[in-house]
C-alpha cells in the first residue's frame, strides 16, 4: 500500500497540497486532472525525486527518511524525462542502472526488449519519444517492482504497441500483489482499465473513489434547455447550453428521479474529468 499523510510540494508558483490517500495494491488507479494540475508533481515525491515541503508518503509501511533504497526497489517508472545516459547502449544502460535492483534481470530485460521490437545494441540517443518508453517499460519490467509510476506513457505509442502495453498492465496487476499508478490523458484507457481514479486540480485532490463508485455518484444529463434547467441546482456540478439544447453533470442520488424526455447516463472518466475541470462551483 501507498499511504500519503497531508502531502505537500511548495513551489514559488504552485502548490501540491495536503494530500492524504491510500493506494492499495491489485489495482490500476487512474490520476486524472488538467495541465499543471500537480500529477507529475506527485509521481516524482513517490519516486523520491522531490522532497516534499510537508507530510509524509509510506509505500508498504516504508518511508524515504529510513529505507530510501528499500523504497526505489519496490518501484518501476516510466517517466516523459530522458532519465538514462544518452552514449550508452540499451543493454549498457539496463546493466548500470539494473545493478542498483535487487531483482533486477539480464534476460528478462532481453527478453521484452525483444518483444517491443528494441535492439539492445541501439544507443540509448538514437531512440525515438516511443522506443525511448518502451525501453524504460522494458527496464522496469525487468526488475520486477511492486508498483508501476507511470507518466502519459501512451500518447506516443504505435496502435499496435498500445494494445500490448494496456494487456501487459492487465497482467501485471493480475498479481494482487502488484499495483499500478498511470497519469494519462488518453481517459478511453481508463475507461476499461482503472479500478480507482484521482482527480488533481490545482494542486488539489478533489476526487478519489473507485470508478464503479464514480459511474454511480454521478450522471451526465442531456436534452432540452428548460428541462436541464429544471434540475435541482443544488446537485448540478456543471450545466452547459447551446442552441442544440443543454447537458449537465449531476452528483447523483439514489431517489432522485429524471424527466423521462431528458437522456440520463453514467459518465465515461473523460466527461467527468472535462466537466470537473469547467466548472465554477466548489464540490
Amino acid at each position: 500500500m501507498i499511504e500519503l499523510k497531508h502531502l505537500t510540494k511548495q513551489w514559488d508558483s504552485f502548490t501540491l497540497h495536503d494530500l492524504s490517500v491510500q493506494l492499495a495494491t491489485g489495482y490500476i488507479i487512474g490520476l486524472i486532472g488538467p495541465n499543471g494540475s500537480g500529477k507529475t508533481t506527485l509521481l516524482r515525491l513517490l519516486l523520491g525525486l522531490y522532497q516534499p515541503t510537508a507530510g509524509e508518503i509510506t509505500i508498504e509501511g516504508k518511508s524515504y527518511d529510513s529505507e530510501e533504497c528499500k523504497l526505489h526497489n519496490m518501484l518501476g517508472f516510466v517517466l516523459q524525462e530522458r532519465l538514462f545516459d544518452d552514449n550508452f547502449s540499451l543493454q549498457e544502460n539496463a546493466d548500470l542502472y539494473g545493478s542498483y535492483y535487487s531483482r533486477y534481470e539480464r534476460e528478462t530485460f532481453r527478453s521484452y526488449c525483444k518483444r517491443f521490437g528494441l535492439n539492445p545494441l541501439c544507443r540509448y540517443r538514437a531512440l525515438s519519444k516511443g522506443e525511448e518508453l518502451k525501453f524504460q517499460f522494458a527496464f522496469a519490467l525487468s526488475h520486477h517492482p511492486v508498483w508501476l509510476l507511470l507518466d502519459e506513457p501512451t500518447g506516443n505509442f504505435d496502435p499496435e504497441f498500445r494494445s500490448e502495453f494496456l494487456r501487459l498492465l492487465k497482467a501485471f496487476v493480475a498479481d494482487e500483489n502488484h499495483g499500478i499508478l498511470l497519469a494519462t490523458h488518453l481517459t478511453d484507457d481508463l475507461d476499461r482499465l482503472a479500478d480507482y481514479i484521482l482527480y488533481l486540480e490545482q494542486g488539489k485532490l478533489l476526487l478519489s473513489m473507485d470508478v464503479e463508485e464514480m459511474r454511480q455518484a454521478y450522471r451526465l444529463v442531456a436534452g432540452e434547455t428548460y428541462k436541464v434547467r429544471l434540475l435541482p441546482e443544488e446537485n448540478v456540478v456543471l450545466r452547459q447550453e447551446d442552441e442544440f439544447g443543454a447537458k449537465a453533470l449531476v452528483r447523483h442520488r439514489a431517489y432522485m428521479q429524471y424527466d423521462k424526455a431528458l437522456h440520463v447516463a453514467s459518465p465515461r472518466i473523460e466527461e467527468l474529468m472535462y466537466f470537473m475541470a469547467k466548472r465554477k462551483k466548489t464540490l
